[in-house]
């Protein structure tokens, strides 16, 4: 069955990269074995996303109206971002062409819950609107968090490689969103060789892929033999598949920053004729 082979293929990956977070912690340096585990996620996430939808490691997200994300672990943007780059490969998205975030924990506690929760449902509210106009063509929306959209919103995804209890982290995620609207709630948990927690119609039980008003959080407990990869790939197929941006428009970007000075016009004249150059500005 083709659902059975990818879920053996994603349960050798699995092992994998328990094997390759075990040899990280011989890292004597925090911030390289932090690194490496990023990269293990930014690996698996590269080889399952929809191919539209571009992985970027160690970024920042900025806005035309000035304002700046925190250091995010990874992002998921459009793969037609300008390609605005620091030294070091670091790079600076503009927030209309994100997708996501995914948050890279070692050991998911409380206080690293609330820290990526806070990330989150910061650059939830980042503003998006640096668009051009599509003349002609039917406006788009999505629907998610209880409104509708104009443009895609920022999902955001949290992934361990260890936790606390994961009943003990959903008690810790519903303290934190319960006096906060959906739109700043985190769209799932994974914990490898746990399970993941993800949100619930109340009505139908069956899993959202964002949460609503009223929603039910849901854990969902591992199953050994493939981990949680298969449902998490499924879960990115469902996000992102249907991510979309309208064209960016970067002259907000300038600023009042000057791009010259015009010195000369010309104007065209009748066949035969050498161009006008126009006196005065």
């Amino acid at each position: 069955m083709p659902q059975e082979k990818l879920g053996r293929i994603l349960g050798s990956v699995a092992m994998r990269m328990r094997a390759d977070f075990e040899q990280s912690r011989n890292f004597s340096h925090n911030g390289e074995a932090g690194t490496s585990r990023e990269a293990l996620v930014r690996e698996f996430l590269a080889s399952y996303l929809p191919s539209h939808v571009e992985t970027v490691h160690n970024a920042e997200i900025i806005t035309a109206s000035g304002e700046t994300s925190p250091q995010c672990d990874i992002v998921l943007a459009d793969r037609g971002t300008p390609p605005f780059t620091t030294l070091n490969g670091y790079r600076i998205l503009p927030n209309e062409c994100v997708y996501g975030v995914v948050e890279v924990k070692t050991k998911l506690d409380k206080e690293q819950l609330v820290d990526a929760c806070n990330k989150i449902s910061k650059l939830r509210h980042m503003s998006k609107g640096s668009y051009r106009p599509t003349p002609g063509l039917i406006p788009r929306k999505t629907s998610a968090y209880g409104k509708v959209y104009d443009f895609f919103p920022t999902s955001g995804i949290i992934v361990a490689f260890d936790s606390l209890k994961l009943e003990t982290i959903g008690s810790h995620l519903m303290d934190w969103c319960q006096n906060r609207p959906p739109v700043e709630w985190p769209d799932s948990v994974w914990v490898l060789g746990k399970g993941h927690l993800q949100w619930q119609n109340p009505d139908n039980h069956l899993l959202e892929r964002s949460p609503e008003p009223g929603s039910l959080l849901a854990q969902i407990d591992t199953d050994t033999s493939q981990d949680i990869l298969l449902a998490l790939a499924l879960h990115l197929n469902i996000h992102f598949s249907d991510a979309w941006m309208n064209p960016i428009d970067l002259v907000p970007y300038a600023g009042a920053a000057r791009l010259g000075v015009i010195s000369r016009r010309w104007r065209m004249t009748p066949a035969g004729r050498p161009p006008k150059m126009l006196e005065g500005l």
